[in-house]
């Protein structure tokens, strides 16, 4: 556990490295873009699953279209209700989680990614789509920023949760998964024990990609992992004290073996919310409610 206090102490400093005027890093540079990499040796052979890991919620939400429909998430109310250019605007304020691109989440130490993909409407290219809410950018686009980054910091390694799908027919799972493929290859890792992934076992196979995919393909391809791997129990609350509870109970009932865990330590927006801050949106209602919990208003994934 000092170990992995220690790394969260680091992370809620918020550093980031960034090169001296010789363009290499010191060593007594702290930097969260490396932190896999610069954990003590005796970490290494640790499995992932007793390591803290930082994540965001809705990763890909640090900007969505509001000139595109409402996406097959939403209500047929709010469907509706979107042909008034002024509603989109103000789901906008309440569908960006995020204010970080993926590259600079990654930066700043992120390894954990929530997504949500769909088709869009009308889409004759048959792209897939991040959404919440609004459509985001183009699943491909966001594959390959991770992508770059991960050939950049070689021992770095990502959970990528793909645990919504929205309209999306075996066609459009087809495609996603080959996107998923050309853009990692064999940074991808192959489902397996659990408790044998460690750092120094992917270090040593070169891969850096968990997929973990919440439908029925994954037995298809063994680059999937099934989403019972990784479940992610939901508070589904406005209240900080509620969610505390939630949290410290969820993790202590979590299973001993067999899977990773995520701590959703989130605060998700009821209908009366936001009618309530409909001007002010998600961040100046809910987020700022985070900043009184002792710890990151982050994702975590652990378990130790």
């Amino acid at each position: 556990m000092l170990a992995v206090r220690k790394v969260r102490r680091k992370l809620r400093m918020g550093t980031i490295c960034s090169p001296n005027p010789s363009g290499t890093k010191t060593s007594l540079e702290v930097c969260n873009a490396d932190w896999m990499a610069s954990l003590p040796p005796h970490l290494h052979n640790v499995p992932l699953s007793h390591l803290a890991i930082p994540g965001s919620h809705d990763s890909f939400s640090y900007w969505v279209d509001e000139k595109s429909p409402v996406g097959p998430d939403q209500t047929p109310a709010i469907k509706r209700l979107a042909r008034i250019s002024l509603v989109k605007k103000l789901m906008k304020k309440w569908s960006v989680t995020q204010n970080l691109t993926f590259r600079e989440q990654l930066d700043a130490g992120i390894r954990y990614f929530d997504l949500r993909v769909s088709s869009k409407p009308g889409d004759v290219d048959q792209e897939i789509y991040f959404i919440h809410g609004l459509f985001g950018i183009r699943v491909w686009d966001g594959l390959m920023e991770i992508d770059s980054f991960l050939t950049q910091h070689p021992q770095e390694i990502v959970f990528l949760d793909f645990n919504h799908f929205y309209a999306m027919d075996e066609a459009h799972h087809q495609r996603l998964i080959l996107r998923i493929q050309e853009a990692f290859g064999s940074k991808l890792c192959s489902a397996c024990s659990v408790e044998s992934m460690t750092l120094q076992t992917l270090w040593e196979k070169r891969c850096q990609v968990l997929i973990f995919y919440h439908c029925p393909f994954y037995k298809q391809y063994p680059f999937l992992w099934p989403g019972k791997k990784i479940p992610a129990p939901w508070a589904n609350t406005t209240s900080v004290h509620r969610l505390i509870p939630f949290l410290e109970t969820t993790l202590s009932e979590r299973a001993p073996r067999g899977s990773f865990h995520v701590s959703q330590a989130i605060l998700t927006p009821r209908v009366k919310t936001i009618a309530r801050g409909l001007v002010g949106g998600l961040k100046n209602t809910l987020v700022h409610r985070l900043a009184s919990i002792p710890f990151s208003p982050l994702r975590f994934s652990r378990r130790s």
